[in-house]
């Protein structure tokens, strides 16, 4: 699953991944995503995985699609979680998805980080 933040707000987005995520939930942050950087051009994102299982097969497509369409206008990526692997999907994942990425073990520096 995937649900937007309340702490979301103008050009940073905060979105909390949970259980398995599939297509379906791409319906979720897709929208919000294009929806901030027509407003703003370029947007900030948070994505907190504490609780994210792994993505359903039927969800890749659409995961590479995001970071195709959106790379070049994520201007940083903040990715918040408690484990190991988490960490090294950070910088997987980074090249791919935003012009920079850092993973944080806390929501707050998180959102410091993506604010400053």
């Amino acid at each position: 699953m995937i649900e937007e933040l309340s702490r979301s707000s103008g050009a940073t987005l905060g979105f909390r991944l949970s259980g398995d995520v599939t297509k379906e939930d791409y319906a979720v942050l897709t929208p919000a995503v294009a929806s901030a950087i027509a407003a703003s051009g370029q947007v900030n994102l948070l994505l907190d995985l504490t609780d994210f299982h792994w993505e359903k097969v039927d969800a890749w497509g659409d995961d590479l699609h995001f970071g195709h369409e959106y790379h070049d206008k994520i201007g940083r990526m903040a990715l918040v979680g408690n484990k190991k692997w988490e960490e090294h999907l950070t910088n997987l994942c980074a090249p791919f998805y935003a012009k920079s990425a850092k993973y944080f073990d806390n929501d707050t520096e998180a959102w410091e980080w993506l604010a400053g």
